[in-house]
């Protein structure tokens, strides 16, 4: 095992560690501890089965035999049956120790996905993060228990069977035993570090396969509009057909690894066999010998064989650990602070100063963007595409971080308080709402979890959502389908307003949430959203200049800056840049309702 590998294994067993011993549950640490005694007695019984084999041979082949052994064949099979039932018992133990470590590994590593920053998550395909992580957190399971109660316990056996070799049986025995292990130790190590580089490329070409599936299915409707499920196919055929070349070299050498291991203990069989039968021809040892010799041999080939998996599968586990482990290193960018304390709400103003933010180096989408949205008033920002309207909201959850300037909540820094604290005091009513897969009345009440329902049936009036779900034949239990595409584009907005009434945040950001519906949708979501809007400090970003007439004051952005700010009669008025985006606008509307 190079150096490499070594520090691999020793940072995977400090990370494990508090999994295996749990701090603060004595319940599984006595567990811990009944499962290592079992394992214990189960090897010592396991190793004194030969020496049962032997004595019952032994009393069969003299000269003095008056009766069946049958006390010896008892004691032989009472060995036999005690060293598995130990094994089970051993196993039965710590069942719940490994699963319970399995599943506090998989939701530490879901909550620090969770808290990587946006910009993580765009960077990653969500198909082969989720495959990665699957196969870490199995290849967790697989150290925790197979290295544990496998690894250890045969080197713990092989050692205690060579020194009884040494002392009841001739050097020569345990010396061909010793180098047996260690020719089958040494080219397994060599052969799986070899092939280890084809179980990489087939876990990757796995992740490849797996993300290009996921795409495919998360935008079916896409792939029937255009009717490219043969170019689909043709992508994953592609795909598996890699995955499969690298499969094919992983199984090749894994099947040259098996040959060289057999052939490694049928020589030391033959060697320590004919060592034991000469003493027997010389009279040194018995026939009984020359059985225990073989029994311990044979006995030993599982675990020695095993030993051989369990190396190759530690190698491939700590493989398929790696993505886990650079996951676990890698520090959220946007965090809290030290010193962060919750937020204070005192109404709910909001204050830009100066902002400046840019996803690439030398392209800012933000310069200098400076204003204030008092308590309780509605400020509108509008403006071309990709004049970075959304990218505010993202700012304000703290999404992304602000890289120049800052921006206050009722005097605080946004980077001074705790997240949680800030992201409970913000309410979003997005453009394209994504529910879960789950019931009508679990997605909104995803706004408040602990929700009653009468509060979501109110919340739900409110949305105008009530008489439709009434409607339905399961009602409020409804399952909408994945993304919620068995809903349509207004009542997923209706959802999103729901929501957003349960959660009752003194701030609310409206991110263009009725620019993808129709006029008459529209006119009905306005009304829920004017509703939802009184009273709290408002954030609306808008494409269309109609749903804004009314703001307390209208933002319009320009090449990240704000290049215009009033109200909606003073801006038309002044003719600049939102008088013509208006015009340009109602005459599509006119188009529109007349007709060509």
């Amino acid at each position: 095992m190079d150096r490499s590998t070594r520090g691999e294994l020793w940072r995977i067993a400090r990370r494990l560690a508090p999994y295996l011993w749990p701090r603060g549950e004595g319940a599984l640490r006595r567990r811990v501890v009944a499962a290592v005694a079992a394992l214990v007695v189960a090897k010592l019984v396991n190793v004194s089965v030969p020496f049962w084999l032997k004595a019952v041979v032994d009393r069969l082949e003299g000269d003095l035999l008056t009766a069946v052994p049958i006390g010896l064949i008892l004691a032989y099979g009472a060995a036999r049956l005690g060293a598995t039932l130990f094994q089970e018992l051993r196993d039965a133990l710590f069942a719940r120790v490994g699963e319970r470590a399995g599943c506090r590994l998989a939701l530490a590593v879901y909550r620090h996905l969770f808290a990587q920053p946006l910009a993580f998550h765009l960077e990653k395909r969500t198909g082969e993060l989720a495959r990665a992580v699957e196969r870490g957190v199995h290849g967790v399971a697989f150290l925790l228990k197979t290295v544990l109660f496998s690894l250890v316990p045969t080197v713990f056996e092989f050692a205690l069977v060579i020194l009884l070799l040494l002392i009841n049986y001739p050097p020569s025995l345990a010396l061909i035993l010793f180098l047996t292990i260690i020719a089958y130790a040494l080219f397994t190590v060599v052969t799986t570090e070899w092939r280890t580089r084809f179980r990489r490329e087939m876990n990757r070409r796995d992740n490849e396969f797996s993300a290009l599936a996921v795409d495919g299915l998360v935008n079916y409707e896409t792939v029937k509009v255009f009717a490219n499920e043969e170019h689909e196919l043709a992508r994953l055929g592609r795909a598996l057909a890699r995955y499969e070349d690298a499969a094919v070299k992983s199984e090749v050498s894994l099947a040259l690894l098996n040959a060289g291991q057999a052939a490694i203990i049928a020589l030391g069989l033959v060697l320590a066999m004919g060592v034991a039968a000469a003493g027997v021809v010389e009279g040194t040892l018995q026939v009984g010998d020359v059985v225990l010799v073989n029994a311990f041999l044979l006995q030993l080939y599982v675990p020695l064989n095993f030993l051989g998996v369990i190396y190759r599968q530690l190698r491939q586990s700590l493989t398929d650990l790696e993505a886990i482990d650079r996951l676990l290193e890698r520090v959220p960018e946007i965090r809290d602070r030290p010193q962060a304390r919750p937020l204070r709400l005192k109404g709910g103003a909001i204050r830009f100063e100066g902002v400046g933010f840019a996803y690439h180096p030398g392209r800012p989408v933000l310069r200098a963007v400076d204003f204030a949205i008092a308590e309780g008033e509605r400020v509108a920002v509008v403006g071309p595409s990709g004049a970075g309207k959304s990218t505010l909201v993202r700012l304000l959850f703290r999404l992304f971080e602000v890289q120049e300037g800052r921006i206050l909540i009722d005097g605080q820094d946004i980077r001074d308080v705790t997240l949680a604290s800030l992201r409970r005091a913000i309410g979003l009513v997005p453009q394209d709402t994504v529910l879960f897969h789950d019931t009508i009345a679990a997605n909104i009440a995803y706004g408040r979890p602990d929700a009653s329902p009468q509060d979501i049936v109110r919340a739900a009036t409110v949305a105008q959502l009530h008489g439709f779900i009434e409607r339905l034949p399961d009602g409020y239990d409804t399952v909408v389908g994945e993304r919620g595409l068995k809903l349509s584009g207004g009542e997923k907005q209706r959802v999103a307003i729901a929501r957003v009434v349960l959660k009752d945040p003194p701030i609310l950001v409206l991110d263009e949430a009725t620019s993808s519906l129709d006029s008459r949708t529209e006119r009905q979501l306005q009304e829920a959203l004017f509703e939802v809007a009184r009273g709290r400090t408002t954030l609306m970003i808008a494409h269309r200049l109609s749903t804004v007439v009314d703001a307390d004051q209208i933002l319009v952005l320009a090449d990240g800056r704000i290049a215009e700010r009033g109200r909606h009669r003073e801006l038309l008025a002044r003719g600049g840049l939102y008088a013509e985006m208006w015009q340009r606008q109602q005459r599509q509307r006119s188009k529109l309702e007349t007709g060509p």
